[in-house]
């Protein structure tokens, strides 16, 4: 693309060198900027995920009945289980409590059967009946739970979403790959005489296409570098104003790997584009012999 960069001053005056005086780099930096904002949020999405799988796939929950009378019990039987790295309990009153942001008065209601919990941690490979025969020692009605079970609607729901953002970057790049060709065919129809000229002289379809391929890398990767400072001036704003997001992801932010994908996005796009620009000029020249 390097060459394709630098025009001599007779090729400039044949297609003319002026930027953002048509639409395509304006779509084109409209696209760079819809799929760095919904590529950011997909990477986004797939750490969140990474990072509360791997923060519950050790992570189990015993449930306690009839009022937690056995929980201090249950809780002794946990933690003397081999493999058990970390457990703490939840009585039924703190469970109440909790429960009163969401039912009001009425979650302290003895008529309302809430258990009481205990969240613990186990190792890779933990045996967990071992674990189930001593809890079903001191209290046969407890149940134990794991928390990678309860979450998994929310984990498959963010891994769907990460593949709508996908689908969605792909779009989107089809839809600047068909702007590219339209803008491709049009600045053929405008140039038809001078291409002619050209052919006359001894200019083979190639050396056309060059022109046209140069014009359009440069349109692409100007307006795809203007769609990205833009998105990342967005992003920037959404990190700084949305500190609670990292409350409720754990922490989860994009990493170096992410920044590498994103700013090989305006390149890729560019790419992209004067590809699609050299087939379709080479396909439209073709038609016309």
């Amino acid at each position: 693309m390097a060459r394709w960069a630098f025009a001599t001053a007779a090729e400039r005056r044949l297609l003319g060198s002026a930027r953002f005086r048509g639409p395509t780099p304006w779509v084109i930096a409209i696209m760079s900027f819809s799929i760095m904002i919904i590529a950011a949020s997909g990477l986004a999405l797939a750490n969140t995920a990474g990072l509360l799988s791997s923060a519950i796939e050790t992570r189990y929950s015993v449930e306690v009945p009839a009022g937690g009378r056995d929980l201090g019990a249950v809780l002794g039987a946990v933690r003397s289980a081999p493999g058990v790295t970390s457990a703490d309990a939840v009585s039924e009153a703190a469970m109440r409590r909790t429960l009163e942001r969401w039912l009001g008065p009425e979650a302290a209601n003895d008529q309302l059967p809430v258990p009481a919990l205990i969240n613990f941690d186990v190792r890779p490979s933990t045996d967990l009946n071992r674990i189930r025969q001593l809890v079903s020692k001191v209290a046969p009605d407890a149940r134990i739970a794991a928390h990678e079970e309860t979450v998994r609607p929310l984990l498959n729901s963010l891994r769907l979403l990460q593949w709508v953002a996908l689908g969605l970057v792909l779009l989107l790049s089809g839809a600047a790959a068909a702007a590219v060709v339209l803008a491709a065919r049009g600045a053929l129809d405008t140039n038809r005489s001078t291409i002619e000229i050209m052919h006359g002289v001894g200019a083979t379809d190639v050396q056309v296409a060059r022109l046209f391929q140069r014009k359009i890398a440069i349109d692409a990767l100007t307006g795809s570098l203007v769609g990205a400072a833009a998105a990342t001036v967005v992003l920037v704003l959404l990190a700084t104003g949305a500190a609670f997001a990292g409350q409720l992801t754990g922490g989860a932010t994009l990493g170096a790997k992410d920044f590498v994908i994103l700013a090989l996005l305006p390149l890729a796009l560019t790419a992209l584009a004067t590809w699609v620009a050299r087939a379709a000029v080479l396909a439209a020249l073709r038609e016309a012999l």
